[in-house]
C-alpha cells in the first residue's frame, strides 16, 4: 500500500482528512498512565506514550483507553509497527521527552499520532522483525550503555541506560505522590556491578508497567535498565554518593527477560557478559544482600546537622 513518512505527515497534516499508512519502529515506551477520577465515567482510563520512527525521524504516539490492556504488552522497544486508520493532533506540551539513543535523529514535535478506539477505530498490525525488509529504511534501536567506571564523571539528570549484576535488592517502599495525597509511588533500592569500579550501580527503581520484572528483581540476576537518570547531590561534596533513578521510559529486564531484546547486540552488554564468565558464583553469592531497610541518601552523622 501507499505509505507516508512522518516528515511528509508533520508538513501535510493539516491539508488532509485521510491519512496513508505508517510503517514504524518503537524506540522508546513510556509507563502506562492512569487517569480515572471518581466523577468521570470512564471504562478504562489509560494512557501511553510511545516514540516511534522511520527514516525521516521520531515523533511521539498515544494509546488511548481500551486499547491499552490490548496492545501495551504487545508493543515493545523494537516492534515494527503498521498503523493505518489513526488521528493526528497536536503534541501535548508537557509530556516528559526520552533521550534518544541516536543525537542525530530528526524529532517531530509539533504533533503526535493518536490511536482510538472510534473516530477513527485505528487499525494496528506488528510486523514480525523476521519480515522486516532492509529497504524500509527503519533506524534501529540505539542504547546509551555506560559502565560504572564512567558514572562518576557524569552531569546530574544524564541519561544513560546499565547492565549489571545485582548484589544488593531492598524490600519494596511507599512514598506519597503528593504531601497529603493518597496516591504512592512504590519503589525499591538495588545494587548492581559490572566489574569497572569497586563501587556498585545504586539504582532507585521505581515500579513500572512491568510488575512481573519488578517483584523478581533478586541478587545474582543480570538486571538491565534503560532511560535513567543520574541524581548527584549538587550541594554537598560531589564525590558523595551518585545514583540512578528510573524515567517515566525506563525499562527494567532480569535473567530470563532478555532473549531476543535489542539491546543484546550492544557492544558494552557483550563485554559485560565475557566479564560474568570470569566471576566465580560461590564467591559472589557470599556478598549478596536481599531486604532490610536501606536509609539512602544517608542522613547526617549528628543531629545537629540533620
Amino acid at each position: 500500500s501507499k505509505l507516508i513518512s512522518l516528515g511528509q505527515l508533520e508538513m501535510t497534516w493539516r491539508s488532509r482528512v485521510h491519512f496513508h499508512p505508517l510503517l514504524v519502529r518503537v524506540l522508546h515506551k513510556s509507563r502506562l498512565r492512569y487517569y480515572g477520577k471518581p466523577e468521570k465515567k470512564m471504562d478504562v482510563p489509560y494512557q501511553a506514550y510511545f516514540e516511534v520512527a522511520d527514516g525521516s525521524g521520531m515523533m511521539s504516539m498515544v494509546l488511548w483507553n481500551s486499547l491499552c490492556p490490548e496492545w501495551y504488552n504487545s508493543m515493545k522497544v523494537g516492534t515494527v509497527l503498521l498503523l493505518e486508520q489513526y488521528a493526528i493532533k497536536t503534541s501535548y506540551p508537557f509530556k516528559t521527552q526520552p533521550t534518544p539513543g541516536d543525537s542525530q535523529m530528526k524529532r517531530f514535535a509539533t504533533i503526535e499520532i493518536s490511536l482510538n478506539v472510534r473516530d477513527p477505530p485505528a487499525k494496528i498490525s506488528i510486523i514480525p522483525e523476521e519480515m522486516v525488509k532492509p529497504e524500509w529504511g527503519l533506524p534501529e534501536v540505539k542504547y546509551r550503555f555506560i559502565t560504572r567506571s564512567e558514572l562518576d564523571d557524569l552531569p546530574n539528570n544524564h541519561s544513560c541506560d546499565v547492565i549489571g549484576l545485582v548484589t544488593f535488592v531492598g524490600r519494596t517502599e511507599r512514598a506519597r505522590k503528593k504531601e497529603h495525597g493518597e496516591d504512592f509511588w512504590l519503589y525499591r533500592w538495588a545494587h548492581a556491578i559490572d566489574g569497572t569500579s569497586d563501587r556498585p550501580f545504586i539504582l532507585e527503581i521505581f515500579a513500572t508497567s512491568q510488575p512481573d520484572v519488578f517483584e523478581r528483581i533478586h541478587p545474582m540476576t543480570y538486571l538491565v535498565c534503560t532511560q535513567m537518570r543520574v541524581v548527584r547531590d549538587l550541594t554537598e561534596n560531589p564525590s558523595s554518593k551518585i545514583y540512578l533513578t528510573t524515567s517515566n521510559e525506563s525499562q527494567i529486564f532480569i535473567t530470563g527477560w532478555h532473549k531476543g531484546q535489542p539491546y543484546t547486540k550492544d557492544t558494552k552488554v557483550k563485554n559485560f557478559i565475557q566479564w560474568t564468565k570470569t566471576q566465580n558464583e560461590d564467591d559472589q553469592m557470599k556478598k549478596t544482600v536481599i531486604g532490610g531497610y536501606y536509609p539512602f541518601p544517608r542522613p547526617p552523622n549528628n543531629f545537629l546537622k540533620y
